[in-house]
């Protein structure tokens, strides 16, 4: 159980997506596999929901980063941000 506990410590600090995505497929297979006591079964179910978040957060991130290329009037490509493109 102290990989649960040493993550939900660590997550003031930034956990990139990958990283968080590993943890909570590694807590649900644990919980999955009845390997957790109902005590530590509540303590991972919330670790979990702070790595859903993080990964939620960091997919939202990504997506503020994504451009889009867009030919202008004169047919030359150019990059727009993904909030700002017009569907076409």
């Amino acid at each position: 159980m102290t990989s649960i506990k040493k993550t939900a410590s660590n997550l003031n600090e930034t956990i990139d997506f990958e990283q968080s995505l590993k943890e909570l497929e590694d807590i649900v297979r644990k919980m999955e596999q009845g390997e957790l006591s109902l005590e530590h079964s509540l303590e991972a179910f919330e670790e979990g929901v702070k790595l859903t978040r993080n990964c939620q957060t960091a997919l939202q991130k990504a997506e503020q980063k994504v451009a889009l290329l867009v030919k202008n009037s004169d047919g030359e490509l150019t990059t727009t941000d993904f909030n700002k493109s017009q569907p076409s």
